[in-house]
């Protein structure tokens, strides 16, 4: 690799995932640059998961960026995902945003690395007192009366 070509990943690394900012760059620049990027990917996911996002109100791009920071960009599909099943397995993912993440469970497989694919067979996931059922490529949602 060039030595062009290594500082230029050097500085992507710093702007995407939390590395060092690299030796001869503006240190208030670069940060400033990844905070930008940060809250424009924060708006990217926020489309993707609408519930995920409005779960934390105001707080969603600093709640994301915090998240993110360290964490390089996989898409605003995947970074939404990884997302709340992080919340969700430290349980602090509640009602409509636990209901989306259940809803694309059932609609699509993910496993983490890979891009989410269509399910093929039948999936029954549950999530804030909702039960999402997915049979051939169609979703419903059943809720609990309350």
């Amino acid at each position: 690799m060039s030595d062009l070509a290594a500082r230029q990943a050097e500085l992507v690394e710093a702007l995407t995932a939390g590395k060092p900012v690299p030796a001869g760059f503006d240190g208030f620049r670069v940060e400033a640059a990844r905070v930008a990027l940060l809250r424009k990917r924060a708006g990217e996911v926020s489309r993707q998961w609408p519930m995920l996002a409005a779960s934390f109100g105001e707080r969603w791009k600093r709640e994301f960026g915090g998240w993110a920071a360290a964490r390089p960009t996989q898409g605003s599909l995947r970074d939404g995902w990884d997302m709340a099943r992080d919340l969700h397995s430290r349980g602090l993912l509640h009602g409509p945003a636990a209901e989306e993440l259940a809803e694309r469970e059932a609609r699509l497989r993910y496993n983490g690395n890979a891009t989410p694919r269509p399910r093929r067979t039948p999936a029954l996931r549950s999530a804030a007192g909702a039960v999402v059922v997915q049979f051939a490529g169609r979703v419903r949602v059943i809720r609990r009366p309350t």
